[in-house]
Order: structure tokens, then sequence, then C-alpha cells
């Protein structure tokens, strides 16, 4: 894929994660000119990412502190709270092994209470920590083309920015530790409402006799138009949801909101409503399915 960024001087990263977001981040990275080093839970998955790599200037690490000793730049993809204080904490951390002046980057879907701890801690140790979650899924983390939502100072920031750009669109600061977490939230509520909304929109136009298809590529033209509505209104007329961002991985994001809602004073009736939609998704064995499997509901 052709990048109009401008080159960089290529630096030392480390990437921990591997997963089907992970995976394809520190690929952009390593093609980009950067010395990767991985770590995965799953050491397995890390010794055949570099294999898939060979010929790139690419490595493997037995913990998150070796990934990261020889790094200016660790990158984090895990899965929670939980799996982020696991590789970023402890003897074997990447926070340990991270030496005075580098950087930590989460591009973990987390709260914004951990983005605040684990900021306080690296700069403790005279590091810095960016929460750095992103938009755009698989197909956006594979074609190198997902948009950064930041928390951090702008120091930290502008050091992260050009590197992380191997991956992104759009890498944006939205302010200082917690703001990127909070902005993916209110990503993720803007998609919950998408989804319902396009969901009873589709059950009704074919209880309705209309052929949806032709009636998606209409409205898509107009005001209703919305990246849901593109790349997932023809697959949910023909109820394919084998792809993309799974269910389960959305109720923890909303769980994350709905926390932070009631921490915050927020009322979301709508996002509340879905997430026990999503929750009946799931009862029906739909959990590693696409999000826009929220119609299946209505059928």
């Amino acid at each position: 894929m052709t990048r109009s960024h401008d080159p960089i001087e290529p630096r030392r990263v480390a990437f921990l994660g591997l997963g089907v977001m992970g995976g394809p981040m520190a690929g952009h990275l390593a093609r980009a000119g950067h010395a990767v080093t991985v770590y995965n839970r799953t050491a397995a998955k890390a010794a055949d990412w570099v294999a898939a790599h060979a010929g790139l200037t690419v490595a493997c690490a037995a913990t998150p502190r070796q990934a990261a000793g020889q790094a200016d730049i660790v990158f984090i993809c895990v899965g929670n709270d939980d799996d982020l204080r696991s590789v970023v904490l402890g003897e074997d951390g990447a926070l340990a092994g991270l030496k005075p002046g580098g950087l930590l980057v989460d591009y973990t879907t987390a709260s914004a209470d951990v983005a605040r701890e684990l900021a306080l801690l690296a700069r403790a140790r005279g590091c810095d920590f960016v929460d750095a979650p992103v938009s755009g899924g698989q197909a956006g983390a594979v074609n190198g083309v997902l948009t950064v939502m930041c928390g951090g100072t702008p120091e930290a920031f502008e050091k992260m920015r050009p590197v992380a750009m191997a991956f992104s669109r759009a890498v944006t600061r939205l302010g200082d530790s917690g703001a990127g977490q909070l902005a993916k939230m209110v990503n993720q509520i803007c998609i919950a409402g998408l989804v319902q909304g396009l969901s009873e929109a589709i059950a009704f136009g074919q209880n309705a006799g209309l052929d949806m298809k032709q009636v998606l590529e209409v409205i898509g033209k107009g005001a209703a138009q919305s990246w849901q509505l593109d790349n997932r209104g023809t697959t949910m007329v023909d109820g394919q949801f084998d792809f993309g961002f799974a269910v389960d991985w959305m109720r923890k994001d909303l769980g994350l909101v709905l926390e932070e809602a009631r921490r915050n004073g927020s009322r979301l009736p709508v996002t509340a409503l879905v997430d026990q939609f999503y929750a009946e998704v799931q009862a029906l064995g739909g959990g590693r399915q696409d999000t826009s499997s929220l119609i299946r509901r209505l059928r």
C-alpha cells in the first residue's frame, strides 16, 4: 500500500500482544524499517510472527521485560485492564525493562483509570505513557489505516506519533492521560446506536418486502450514510457475521463505557439497552460474531 507519510529515522521498538490487531500493526512497523522485538503470551505465536517477517529486523522475547530492554518505544495491544497490567507491571513487566526516557504506548481499549495509573508509574521511573486506543477494526490494522485517539503529554505524543503513522491514517492527541480511552468510549457509544438503528431499518425493510440491498444503495447516498451502512449493511442482509469486531469485545468496551458513565453522571439509556441486546446475541451463541449480528435478535 502506498503511504504518503514522510520517512523517519528507524527506531528500536517492542510490540506486546500479537492478536488480530497487534500482529498486523507490528508488521507495519517492521516493514517501515523499525527494529521490532515482539512478545506474546503464547510464545509460538511470536515465533510464527518472526518467521513470517523473515528478512526484516525482527526478533521475539520470552518476557515483556526482555522485549522492552532495548526499545525506545514499547507498543502494547492486549485484551483488557488486567492483561495490560500483567505485561507492564511486575518483575517481568515491560516497565521493569524500559530504560529512563523510554515510552509505553497502549493500544488496548481499556479504562481511563488504568491509563492514568500506568502513566503515573511510568513517570516515576523516568519514562512516559500514552493511552492510544484505535478505531478501524481488524481491516484497519491489516491495511494500516487505523484512527488513533491519544492521551498523554505533548512531548510523549510527538515522540510516538511519527512511528505510529506506520499503521495509521490519523493519530491525534485529545488531552492528558486517559483522554484517549474516553474518546474511544465516545466512539463505541456512537457505534452501538448506529448498529442498532441499522439493524432495525434492515429488518423493517425486509418485513415490508423491499429489496434491501437496493434500498441501502439508495439511502447510502443521502443523510443515512455511515461507515456501518457502507461496510456492514449488505452483509447484514445476507446474514454474514463471521468477521470484524466481535460481540464479546463490544460488550467489554460497553462495560467500560457504562462504568465511566456512572462515575461522571452521564445518562446513556440507548447504550445500556444495546448492551443488553448484545447479551442476547451472546446467549444465541454469537459472542465471536461481528457486532452487526445484532440484527439476529430481530429475525
